[in-house]
């Protein structure tokens, strides 16, 4: 088995990455050579392709959690195992993700569904091969949480430990599906409400994302009240600050960089904060113009090019980088009063600079 981080004396990011991906290689290697049918390898390499090339952002969290609590090297293999988890757990996510969404790509790559569909299309009729590519996908992302199980409950924490992470991780999971269904309830209902569209945020992203990630480290590390207190004012206002940057480079951003389409939230009429504002600001004629391009499955450039515009003249656009900064200073005045040191609350720092400032 790889060998964790051995110095935790200052938060390196891509060493902390290294360490992670090390973890679910060794895993995944695992799996692979106890395998029993021969086909699992080959699902076992779908899942460390789909792996590779993440952000690792959850992952990051929760090993700086766990140092910003005080953990030690003596608990350096457990966390970076739980960190692991969460992130087979994002993959699981994603996959089923993709599929609701119907996405053709992700990370620049074909998406699961789309993958495992080409794969099989000789052997199967032209009707039978979406169908394929979606069923199998969703088994694949249940495969990905089931794993996620095992490297959690195979990371050799104290009973103490386990008591404290096991809840954080299916409140986690929890809060998730609800944002998840949220996100799904609200997509093709256009609404001018900002606030619906910041709850949605909250628990698809603000928790799932950062809040939880941080406690689930902190908890390793034995955190107590303050502390976690402290995890979640630098984490909600963070979180949201995110997911609003995520909205605008699904919008804007270079599909080069971001590896998706920046058609997808468009054609499917997502309900972002952006859209809201949009509403909220346009005149008669501009609202009946973004709810007619707007969730329309077979809009092109051009018409994203007049939804842009709209963005622009009713000035949501400039109000969503607003909300990104005032989020961003919400969350780096968090630190100013939390009971962390200072290696943590200088890569707590880092992390709140890359996740609103990025361009993918």
């Amino acid at each position: 088995m790889s060998t964790p981080l051995a110095s935790l004396d200052v938060l390196e990011p891509e060493a902390i990455r290294r360490s992670v991906d090390a973890a679910l290689d060794d895993f995944l290697t695992e799996k692979e050579e106890a395998a029993a049918a021969p086909q699992l390898p080959y699902l076992s390499g779908l899942v460390r392709d789909f792996l590779s090339g993440g952000k690792r952002i959850r992952p990051l969290l929760c090993v700086t959690g766990w140092r910003a609590a005080g953990g030690s090297g003596d608990d350096a293999g457990s966390v970076f195992r739980i960190a692991a988890c969460l992130e087979m757990f994002h993959a699981f996510a994603l996959i089923h993700d993709d599929v609701m969404d119907l996405s053709d790509t992700r990370r620049g790559r074909p998406t699961l569904h789309r993958t495992l569909a080409a794969h099989h299309a000789a052997c199967r009729g032209p009707d039978e091969v979406e169908w394929f590519g979606m069923s199998a996908a969703v088994l694949l992302g249940d495969l990905a949480l089931t794993w996620s199980d095992e490297l959690l409950h195979s990371a050799g924490l104290a009973p103490v430990q386990r008591d404290t992470v096991l809840p954080l991780v299916s409140q986690m999971r929890t809060e998730l599906m609800l944002g998840q269904y949220l996100d799904l309830h609200a997509t093709g209902g256009l609404t001018d409400d900002v606030d619906a569209t910041l709850n949605v945020y909250r628990y698809k992203t603000a928790k799932y994302t950062i809040e939880r990630p941080l406690h689930v480290g902190a908890a390793v590390a034995g955190a107590g009240p303050e502390a976690m207190a402290a995890c979640t004012a630098y984490a909600l206002p963070l979180g949201e600050a995110f997911q609003l940057r995520d909205d605008l480079l699904g919008v804007y951003g270079d599909p080069a960089v971001t590896g998706k389409s920046r058609l997808d939230d468009l054609r499917a009429g997502k309900n972002t904060t952006l859209t809201a504002l949009a509403l909220r600001g346009a005149d008669a004629g501009q609202t009946a113009l973004l709810r007619r391009l707007l969730g329309d499955p077979l809009l092109d450039e051009e018409g994203a090019a007049v939804v842009r515009g709209l963005f622009e003249t009713t000035g949501a656009r400039e109000t969503v980088e607003r909300m990104i900064d005032d989020r961003q200073r919400q969350a780096l005045h968090a630190l100013d009063h939390a009971p962390f040191g200072a290696d943590a609350v200088g890569a707590l720092k880092r992390i709140a600079r890359m996740a609103t400032a990025r361009n993918s």
